[in-house]
């Protein structure tokens, strides 16, 4: 069908380009495993002299001898550009995301009562970290996502020379989690970039913050899920967080008026007319803050606190804190943003985005999973839909082409 065809063709840019990339070094070529076989065996002295045992590192690759090519075209297709701001917190905070933590929280009660107690840190921001980082443990599940470690980072260091340095570090490190016993060479699995366990932990970090909450002699962030919090709570707690303190607050901003940029007290702010937006007024006015507004002034705004700035240590961007943020949020029953995001359509629910999906499969026109979250292919096949039938061809997941997709 030529619909199915066009949606596959854009669905499947990524893809395309990462095999024509791999061709470069098919892990058939005989030169190219050889070169890497010459790298492993080069790479074996490093490794001893920096404390890994030649037992280990030669159990650690065994049977790995070429490098992952699924690797390498993630490493060398990584588009540059800038999601709507609907687009991201759609896809990680929504109804399901937050049922799902909930019914976490009461699950893991007992030990996340132990964690809080132990390092301080909020369980409704650590729930919303797990969920962001693997969807409550379901990635570690799925063989299309999860690779081996050592395999994952020696292709880095021998065939990705902007991340060959960064990889080698973290090869080292993950050879001597191996030596620790904390997880065998099975199991220790990941990202294509090293990203492990429930929480994904790069090598040197879980060496910096991993933690036995069980305790049962392994710091084991794959199949312990009381490990893996603990680990992110410890993360948050070294690097500063403030136990009793929020992250930020949604906050409604006076009209014409601009903000001078940088660190005020919430009482400086206040004075400015910035108030809450729930109506409920600031907490610790003495509290430093900085204005964000990700989705320009027509969008939400917050005044962020220090806990905005530790989560950030988890992953460097201002999203990814306000999405974990406004997950805990909604989590711990708090409610949602008052002001929405300026979403250019009607907005689906989680549900109604697994039925779009579904109904594109059923004309034809998507062939991925019915996971409510969407990604490049939904996309590519909402806006070959919308070209076959006369919509404007935008590719959002719209209550619009819904409509369309039950008409028909």
């Amino acid at each position: 069908m030529p619909a199915r065809n066009a949606a596959r063709r854009l669905a499947r840019t990524m893809t395309a380009i990462g095999l024509s990339l791999a061709v470069l070094m098919p892990s058939t070529s005989a030169f190219a495993d050889a070169g890497f076989r010459q790298w492993v065996s080069a790479f074996r002295t490093t490794a001893i002299q920096q404390g890994v045992s030649g037992r280990t590192y030669d159990r650690a690759f065994r049977g790995i001898n070429d490098p992952d090519p699924v690797v390498l075209e993630k490493a060398r297709y990584q588009p540059e550009f800038t999601a709507p701001a609907w687009d991201y917190f759609d896809n990680r905070v929504h109804d399901q995301s937050i049922a799902t933590g909930q019914a976490m929280a009461r699950k893991w009660k007992p030990w996340l009562d132990r964690i809080e107690q132990r390092f301080g840190v909020d369980r409704y921001v650590l729930l919303a970290i797990w969920s962001m980082e693997s969807n409550y443990g379901e990635i570690l599940k799925r063989d299309d996502i999860m690779r081996s470690v050592v395999r994952s980072l020696a292709t880095l260091g021998y065939g990705d020379k902007r991340r060959a340095k960064f990889a080698r570090t973290q090869l080292i490190a993950a050879l001597k989690i191996l030596q620790s016993g904390d997880i065998d060479e099975s199991h220790l699995s990941g990202s294509w970039a090293g990203a492990m366990g429930h929480t994904q932990f790069i090598p040197t970090s879980y060496q910096a913050y991993a933690v036995d909450m069980d305790g049962n002699g392994k710091r084991d962030i794959w199949n312990s899920v009381p490990d893996a919090l603990a680990t992110a709570a410890n993360l948050l707690h070294k690097n500063g967080w403030q136990p009793g303190r929020t992250w930020g607050y949604e906050v409604r901003l006076p009209e014409g008026r601009k903000f001078p940029a940088g660190s005020m007290s919430l009482a400086k702010w206040q004075a400015l007319g910035v108030t809450r937006a729930n109506g409920k007024p600031f907490r610790n006015t003495s509290d430093s803050a900085v204005l964000k507004v990700p989705d320009g002034r027509g969008g939400p705004a917050f005044l962020m606190i220090n806990n905005f700035s530790v989560i950030k240590r988890y992953n460097n961007a201002d999203k990814y804190a306000i999405a974990v943020g406004l997950l805990a949020d909604e989590i711990a029953g708090y409610g949602g943003l008052v002001r929405d995001w300026q979403r250019p359509f009607t907005k689906l629910s989680f549900e109604e985005r697994q039925e779009l999906q579904q109904r594109l499969s059923e004309h034809g026109y998507y062939d991925g999973k019915f996971d409510g979250k969407i990604g490049e292919g939904s996309k590519a096949a909402i806006l070959a839909y919308q070209a076959r039938v006369g919509l404007a061809q935008d590719g959002h997941p719209s209550m619009e082409v819904l409509k369309w997709l039950r008409k028909k």
